[in-house]
């Protein structure tokens, strides 16, 4: 009896596909990324209320570099950007009032920031027609004083 010889077949594995799901992966990971347009790292002061920030809203960013407070603003669309004085600030401020007065600003201060800069800024939003004004606090866990 004869046998015959069996062909080896050599595995393959299609990759055709493979740039089709790798678009679609990048496109995924593209629209279900969140964009912070504030990345300026602040000691948040501590508070037992919590409220979650509306999207597209304002930032205003006092820091303090060399014991000196220094201003950030963001429209809610750009990162933010460094403003001389709060004169600037106020220029920024009424462009973005201007376009919709029912954008909610977000005040972001350093934690021993005094109260009469954030109440500097506070004023300002007021008369520059700003009605929706939250400061940004960290929540208090069960450990803190």
């Amino acid at each position: 009896m004869r046998l015959r010889k069996i062909k080896e077949v050599k595995a393959n594995i299609p990759t055709s596909s493979m740039a089709d799901i790798a678009f679609l992966l990048i496109v995924f990971f593209m629209v279900t990324t969140k964009f912070d347009v504030d990345r300026t790292r602040v000691t948040l002061p501590k508070s037992n209320v919590r409220a979650e920030v509306p999207k597209g809203s304002a930032y205003v960013v006092l820091y303090k570099e060399a014991g000196i407070v220094g201003f950030k603003f963001s429209d809610g669309d750009q990162m933010s950007h460094g403003v001389p004085d709060l004169s600037a600030l106020e220029t920024e401020v009424v462009a973005v009032a201007a376009r919709d007065s029912t954008t909610p600003f977000v005040i972001k201060a350093e934690g021993d920031t005094t109260y009469q800069n954030i109440d500097d800024v506070m004023d300002m939003l007021r008369q520059s027609g700003v009605t929706d004004i939250i400061l940004l606090t960290e929540q208090r866990t069960v450990g803190d004083t």
